[in-house]
């Protein structure tokens, strides 16, 4: 796969000023969300720890032929104490994933499986970032994530929908612990591809295993969509160095004449 590095981005060495409420407690992450589901500290607490395997749980019966289903109507609220425990306990690991964001978003982003809001959030207090598009099939996620927008002072700056309109173009994608959730991956890279503006830059990463344990029963593992996955990647993607040990990958659109 093809690297290059880039001048134009500034490297955020230290904690960019934009981020710092971040460090301070994952955005009011606990916060919102125990005014959100209305729970008192306690109860929040116990809920962290005894529901946030409850997505595996759902997903013992998960059927590829049924996948919006399952995360549209099925998986519920379960998503947010699952994501929710995993932010407030990875909150280094995830801040470096949110230093890369506030390195290269710019202009109009759209935060593919939007989640809990993290990403999203973080892309919103970029001074760069015009607007952030939040798509989400969970509807519960939609609604956390708007209401800390609200918390947050940003409503103005987020728009939030179920489905990219076809004819919407972005400066910036961001894509975090989603590709692993679709039969066809590669077909969302090519999504991506045709809704990026010509300079546009992609921020993902994929997990494309079920676990030695089969904890994530959810996740696709077929090598042959793997192998187009990565395929797909390579002939429309160019890869942007960044310095961060995490997962997440930089990549900037390649011209169409140089797409095979």
């Amino acid at each position: 796969m093809s690297l290059e590095t880039t001048p134009s981005c500034v490297l955020t060495s230290s904690t960019p000023v934009c981020l710092e409420n971040y460090w301070d407690n994952c955005f009011d992450l606990e916060a919102h969300l125990r005014l959100f589901l209305n729970l008192d500290q306690a109860t929040l607490s116990q809920q962290l720890e005894t529901r946030r395997h409850l997505v595996t749980e759902l997903g013992q019966h998960f059927d590829w032929a049924t996948v919006p289903d399952f995360y549209r109507n099925q998986v519920g609220s379960a998503y947010l104490f699952d994501l929710s425990a995993w932010h407030l306990e990875s909150r280094d690991y995830i801040g470096n994933t949110l230093r890369l964001v506030a390195d290269h978003a710019e202009g109009k982003v759209l935060d593919f499986g939007c989640g809990i809001g993290t990403h999203a959030i973080a892309a919103a207090c970029c001074p760069r970032v015009d607007q952030v598009v939040c798509v989400d099939l969970n509807p519960v996620n939609l609604e956390f994530t708007r209401y800390r927008a609200a918390q947050l002072g940003l409503a103005e700056k987020m728009v939030f929908r179920d489905a990219v309109q076809e004819q919407e173009t972005f400066d910036t994608v961001l894509c975090f612990d989603v590709l692993e959730h679709l039969p066809e991956p590669q077909s969302q890279l090519s999504h991506f591809y045709h809704h990026l503006n010509p300079a546009g830059k992609i921020i993902l990463n994929w997990y494309f295993f079920k676990g030695f344990k089969q904890e994530y029963p959810f996740h696709l593992d077929d090598p042959c969509t793997v192998s187009a996955f990565f395929q797909t990647l390579q002939t429309h993607f160019l890869e942007v160095f960044h310095p961060y040990l995490i997962t997440a990958r930089c990549y900037r659109k390649l011209p169409e004449a140089q797409v095979v």
